[in-house]
């Protein structure tokens, strides 16, 4: 199948996904992952009509949005789903319209420090270590509302949303089940959360966002 292909069929199974656990399709936006994908799959793409792109590094992004796609930065939403490091905060404040992956304070200090220098000011979302998993970056799940309460406290930031990667080889669904528990305990509409072997299933669980690469660009490299 072409990327074209594939997308339609991706945004159809979110739609029957969203059916089902009786939500609208248009609750649900498509990340297409275009982390180290070539210029051509990222082309075809945008000529498809997918205007949300999921990237993990800055200095990638910029090379790829920047400079190669760069007619097309106006027109699509920009999210940084990768670790951020806090050097890296006032490029990606630049860069990038939602910033998924606040998950310390010293980084919302530095991001807010880069929006003041900038005037821009990207959405937040914060990553949430649902799994509890020594080498996952996240907030623990028992830290989050510390967290929250420290980001309005001192920083005046509310996150626009909650963002999980859940353990390899564990099922997802209680993983989903349980972020969107926390968002509703917190005020939290949105939740980025699925990726290609189980975005339909976080849809069910409530997802808003979902970040597919692999089921939309093919493997990399191939």
């Amino acid at each position: 199948m072409s990327i074209a292909e594939r997308r339609e069929y991706i945004l159809g199974r979110i739609e029957a996904a969203a059916k089902w656990a009786k939500r609208q399709a248009g609750e649900v936006s498509l990340t297409a992952v275009s982390k180290q994908q070539p210029d051509e799959r990222i082309k075809a793409a945008l000529s498809a009509g997918q205007t949300v792109f999921g990237e993990n590094r800055v200095q990638e992004a910029q090379k790829r949005w920047g400079d190669a796609f760069a007619d097309h930065r106006n027109n699509i939403e920009l999210r940084l789903i990768g670790p951020l490091q806090t050097n890296k905060a006032e490029d990606a404040v630049c860069l990038f319209d939602v910033i998924e992956t606040l998950d310390r304070m010293k980084l919302a200090r530095a991001i807010m420090k880069a929006a003041d220098k900038t005037g821009r000011i990207p959405k937040l979302f914060v990553q949430v270590n649902i799994g509890a998993e020594d080498q996952k970056s996240g907030v623990m799940p028992s830290a989050l509302p510390g967290f929250l309460k420290d980001l309005k406290s001192e920083l005046d930031i509310t996150p626009q949303g909650l963002m999980c990667i859940p353990p390899a080889g564990e099922a997802a669904s209680p993983h989903f089940w349980y972020l969107n528990n926390l968002a509703k305990d917190h005020g939290i509409k949105n939740l980025s959360m699925g990726m290609s072997s189980d975005y339909e299933t976080a849809v069910k669980m409530g997802a808003t966002h979902v970040r597919v690469g692999s089921a939309l660009f093919g493997n990399r490299g191939l």
